[in-house]
């Protein structure tokens, strides 16, 4: 899970949009909006578990998602508009 996601999503400024992660493996993942302080880091358990975060969308944003220190698995996403 080293790569993890690290996308610019192209988004619309100002769109309300929903983001789905699901992590399976072990350990956690996290995801976090850039720029830095867009949003706080939102941990993910890689246990199969779907984790949400509604947001609205800001000029260059970027969507991180990365595995924890000796997290290992698969990670998927999607971003919907809402």
């Amino acid at each position: 899970m080293s790569d993890g996601l690290h996308t610019d999503a192209g988004l619309s400024p100002g769109t309300a949009y929903r983001l789905t992660v699901v992590c399976a493996g072990t350990g956690t993942a996290a995801i976090e909006f850039a720029p830095a302080g867009a949003a706080a880091k939102k941990p993910v358990s890689c246990d199969g578990t779907t984790v949400l975060e509604r947001f609205t969308a800001k000029h260059a944003q970027r969507v991180d998602i990365s595995g924890e220190q000796g997290a290992t698995g698969m990670i998927a996403w999607r971003i919907d508009k809402v």
